[in-house]
This record gives C-alpha cells, structure tokens and sequence, in this order.
C-alpha cells in the first residue's frame, strides 16, 4: 500500500430537522391543543485513532464526508429521528488542523482517541414548547440549525521513540534492519528510502522501543533540494535523534585529512537543514553514530579527530550496521536514556551539545 502521510478532506455535519407545527384532533379529545414535535439532531462526524491504520490514503480520494441530516418533527408529539453519526478511522499519531483558521483541532496520539471534527445542528422546536396561558394554539416552530462545515488538514506523524538523521547513503536503512525486523530497501544509491519505515527494538524479553527512519537529507533541503523537509515531521515526536555518520565517504586515494574535512562538513549540513526547519527539533537530545567503521582501518583514529574538530562533548557510538559491530551496546544505552527520559520531569531532560 503506498505511503501518504497528508490529506486534506471537507466534512459537513447534519443539519437539524425543523420543529413541527400540528395540534391534536382525536374525537374525544376537545381543544386538545398543539402536538408539534421537535426536529432530529444532525449528525455529527468523529475522528478516531485506529492502530491498525498506517495511511491516510482512505482520504486523498475520498475528500468529502457529509453526515445525514435530522428528520423533521411530527404531530402526535412526535420527535424527528436524529441524523447518524459518522466516524473517520484515521492511523495513530494523527494531526488534524483547521485549513481556514490554522487552529489545530487535535492530535490522535493514543488508539483510540476521539475527537469531533464537525457538529451536528440541533433540531429546531415544535409548537408543543410556545404554548402558554395566553396562547393555547401557538403556530410557532424554530428551524433546525445548519451543521458544521470545516476544510480540515490531516497530517501524519509517525510515533517513534528514537529518529535516525543522516546524508543519503549513510546506512540508516541498513542500520534499522541491523537491529530490528524491519526489512526497508537497502541499496548503494542514494535515496533507497523514500518512505519513512518503522522498527521494534527489542533489548530484553520486556524492554523495547521503537526507531524510525526517514529518507536521507542533502543541503538545501529547506529550499526542496532532494526530498525536502517533508519526513522531518515524523521525527517530531521521537526522545532521541540518532545522526548516522559515514566516516567512509572518500574515493580510494584521498588521505585521511581531507575524509575528516569532508566528514565534518557533512555532519554540518545536517545540523544547519535540521535548524531550518524546526528549533525545536534542532534542540532535541542528538547523538552521533560513526558507522561503517568496518571500512576504515584507522576508524578509531578519524572518529577522534571528528569529535575534536566538531568540539563534541555529546554522546558517540561506533557501528558497523553491515556487520552488527557495535549496534547491541548502543542500544542498550538508548535503552536506558529513555527509561530516563520518561522518570524525569520535562524541564529536566537532558539538553543536548549544539555545533
């Protein structure tokens, strides 16, 4: 099933039924007065988080959803029947915004979580509500009220624990597949991940997290260079951003200088496309993860120069995701950082090192 993470949709909800005007005329019933009921409720439109949805690709074609209106009042003291309620099943972890006011309506974060995208209007009165001592056979009713109506901006944002950054080509896609069951394309091009894919982590029989992986980033993304910036928004709600390093980038025959340059260089770009587009993200908790040291001899040595010409004092790991070298320590600590992330108050959590 393809991948979308957007869609816009135009709900409208039920209009209420129009109160009745009628008056009793059984045989032994004199001045039996009026009997005009009150109009159905419209029907209102929900949205429900579902955990068995992964898309929103139910509502990039289907883009409009109207509710069934109420019924009108009847004599007899009869009561319109209300309109029936629709429910939209959207996947967890979804956003939904007002298009016309930018007011965000709510965030679907749990399964299922409810929210309600437009009102139904309420039935109008019938002429039963008007009569008084002074006018027993009012012909009074009011109209049912109109529904709400709302263009409305669903945006996916994928729930995940811990976010993998880096240049096309890092190993990003390798490394997801290194330590969980998550099979994304692996090949040696760039941009094999264009979709964001997501894997379980499992460090003990009871202890797990989930990590996302997003298509790679190049500069200039923030101008739609490559894929842009449109998957950062699934990092969004990740405890930990893991920025993967290729510490093996050169063509044979460049010395280990110029690799350090160009390594740094990089690492810099991602930083500077990540502060473009969110601060807060910028902010977030980031470590560095040198990967495909398994191609380099002198590994130990280029990850050393690195952190001291970034001036890093943050955390750092060395992988090799082809081999495995290095990827169960790293997420044992993941493991444990986010145990301590979630027994630590908000303005407590740890800050990270900013280049």
């Amino acid at each position: 099933m393809k991948f979308i993470d957007e869609a816009r949709i135009d709900v409208r909800a039920g209009n209420g039924g129009n109160g009745s005007a009628a008056f009793r005329r059984e045989k032994y019933v004199p001045r039996g007065g009026p009997a005009g009921g009150d109009g159905g409720r419209g029907g209102s439109i929900w949205g429900v988080a579902d955990r068995n949805i992964n898309t929103l690709i139910d509502y990039r074609f289907a883009r409009h959803h109207r509710a069934e209106n109420g019924e009108p009042g009847r004599g007899s003291d009869q009561y319109g029947r209300a309109g029936r309620d629709i429910e939209l099943r959207m996947p967890v972890g979804t956003l939904v915004k007002d298009l016309d006011t930018g007011e965000r309506i709510a965030d679907l974060a749990r399964d299922g979580d409810r929210t309600l995208l437009a009102k139904g209007g309420k039935g109008g009165l019938g002429n039963i509500h008007f009569k008084s001592s002074v006018n027993r056979s009012p012909r009074q009713t009011t109209l049912g009220e109109a529904g709400e109506h709302r263009n409305l901006a669903l945006e996916l944002r994928v729930l995940a624990d811990v976010g993998l950054l880096g240049l096309p080509n890092a190993g990003k896609s390798t490394f997801i597949r290194a330590v969980s069951s998550a099979r994304p394309k692996v090949a040696d091009y760039p941009f094999t991940t264009l979709n964001p894919s997501l894997g379980t982590v499992r460090v003990a029989e009871d202890v797990s997290f989930i990590v996302a992986d997003i298509p790679g980033l190049i500069e200039g993304a923030a101008e739609g260079a490559g894929l842009g910036h449109q998957f950062l928004r699934h990092l969004a709600r990740t405890r930990v951003l893991l920025h993967l390093v290729d510490i093996a980038p050169e063509a044979s025959g460049v010395d280990t200088t110029e690799a350090v340059r160009s390594v740094v260089r990089d690492i810099r770009v991602i930083v500077s496309e990540l502060k473009k587009y969110d601060l807060t993200l910028y902010r977030r908790a980031r470590w560095l993860v040198f990967n495909k040291t398994d191609l380099v001899p002198d590994a130990d040595a280029r990850i050393a120069a690195i952190l001291r010409a970034l001036r890093w004092k943050g955390e750092w790991h060395a992988v090799s995701a082809l081999s495995g070298a290095g990827c169960r320590p790293l997420c044992q600590a993941i493991s444990r950082f986010l145990a301590q992330q979630r027994a630590a108050p908000a303005r407590a959590r740890t800050k990270r090192v900013v280049i």
